[in-house]
């Protein structure tokens, strides 16, 4: 199990790892398995980062475990072990339902072909050329092209199929019709393929087994050690000061965001005016809210459909998903069968959302609008699951002002920054030698795949630096 605080530690390591989220804990366990000592630091007192759970009143909630692609299977299977990649199961009914359109689909791509032939009479042609397009799209392309072209290049004057195809990824990783094609591109090629999955088990078993791994492989794991900097002499790094204690590494690896690594952990002072120029231009992401549901032991309801994509706002909209009064949310709906260790009902409604409309919110005015969304919720559900508020017996709210006092991430931020960021986390530690980033960048790398795949580019970093 993790040391519950920073005692247990080394006074020097080859790598210093800061924050256990998936982007983390990846890091630490390629860099271990090298050879590489390692010290993996996290502020709170259970890793995961974003990728974490609670319990209220016998109910385990997942904070972020809703979806991801079929990817994960073959990452978890080469860069973790075959018992985590056992455990990644499909989620088979996901729903759309709103002013334009309503159905079921498995989110793959021939359902979705035949559902946008059928359904939207969209001819096959223009079909296949639009998913050979966004398939073949990578890092280097063009930025130039926004994804509101991209889609009045193949759809035009078509605002229900754009909102089929950018809804689900705006829920996924807070993109924008009006940024490059490219950060939509990829992540959609990556859910369309065949289809969308979860973890059986939940949040906290795939943490726990992940930890169990790290420690497996030597990596010293420490809880509720917040570090306050990485320690920086003559330009290069020297190791990370945690309350009064300085623990020496050539080399530290930042899971915290790119921007509370530069401005924070760093400092400015640390890094060039062309470098600070380029990473003053960075913008974070936005945040989330969630309202979180549990049903009363005893209580069940029909399937309803795993993940459902539900709004009443007439056409989507960037602004109304991000409205403090939005109609427009996500429910991941957790079955039995999710947790068959634990098996019960829960339902987790998500929202986009902004750091600033709730950040000036204090007390009784904080909690009136948190419980005003909460009724929202309710409402919304209704619709799906007659009766909800008579089977829950927890109903509980988080907004970007939770997130931010969790996860320490600039703003609440659930997506790490816009584009301009990847290459500001890309490019660190040749600023500062020995100074790595991972984590949410650039939309592309957001999410629990982005998160581990990053895990592994940045591992393989560190390691040429620890080598060279």
């Amino acid at each position: 199990m993790p040391h519950k605080s920073i005692d247990q530690a080394q006074d020097s390591y080859d790598v210093i790892v800061i924050g256990s989220g998936l982007g983390g804990l990846t890091v630490s366990n390629r860099l271990a398995k090298a050879g590489h000592s390692v010290l993996l630091l996290e502020h709170h007192y259970q890793p995961g980062g974003l990728a974490t759970w609670f319990k209220r009143k016998g109910h385990t909630f997942d904070v972020s475990l809703h979806g991801f692609p079929f990817g994960m299977v073959k990452t978890c299977r080469k860069y973790w072990n075959q018992a985590i990649k056992d455990s990644i199961v499909q989620l088979k009914n996901i729903v759309f339902d709103n002013p334009q359109f309503s159905f079921k689909t498995t989110f793959d791509r021939q359902d979705f072909s035949e559902i946008l032939r059928k359904k939207f009479k969209i001819s096959q042609v223009v079909i296949d050329d639009f998913f050979n397009t966004v398939s073949g799209m990578n890092f280097y392309d063009d930025q130039s092209m926004t994804t509101r072209e991209l889609f009045d290049q193949f759809f035009p004057g078509r605002s229900d199929v754009h909102r089929l195809l950018m809804e689900p990824i705006t829920y996924a990783n807070g993109s924008t019709l009006d940024e490059p094609a490219i950060t939509y591109g990829i992540v959609f090629s990556n859910f369309m393929s065949k289809g969308v999955f979860t973890f059986q088990g939940g949040t906290d078993k795939l943490i726990g087994m992940m930890v169990d791994e790290v420690e497996a492989n030597g990596v010293t794991v420490c809880m509720n050690a917040k570090v306050d900097r990485v320690v920086i002499e003559n330009g290069r790094v020297r190791g990370v000061a945690v309350g009064e204690r300085v623990i020496s590494a050539p080399s530290v690896v930042s899971n915290s965001g790119i921007t509370n690594t530069v401005y924070n952990l760093a400092g400015r002072d640390a890094f060039s005016d062309e470098f600070m120029g380029r990473a003053d231009e960075v913008k974070v992401n936005n945040s989330s809210c969630q309202v979180y549901m549990g049903i009363k032991k005893g209580e069940s309801f029909a399937d309803v459909g795993d993940l459902l994509f539900t709004s009443t706002a007439p056409e989507f909209d960037s602004a109304e998903l991000l409205d403090m009064h939005t109609g427009s949310r996500t429910f991941s709906v957790y079955y039995p069968r999710t947790r068959p260790d634990h098996p019960d009902y829960t339902v987790v409604s998500s929202m986009n959302a902004r750091y600033d409309d709730w950040a000036p919110l204090e007390g009784e005015e904080y909690q009136k609008a948190k419980d005003e969304m909460c009724q929202r919720s309710l409402d919304a559900l209704e619709r799906y699951i007659p009766g909800i508020r008579s089977k829950c017996d927890w109903i509980e709210a988080a907004t970007p002002k939770t997130f931010n006092r969790y996860t320490l991430h600039t703003k609440g931020t659930s997506f790490g920054t816009k584009f301009e960021g990847l290459q500001i986390s890309r490019s660190i530690f040749k600023a500062v030698p020995g100074l790595f980033h991972v984590g949410s960048v650039g939309i592309i790398m957001s999410g629990w795949l982005g998160a581990i795949n990053y895990g592994v580019i940045v591992a393989n970093d560190v390691d040429a630096f620890l080598r060279s």
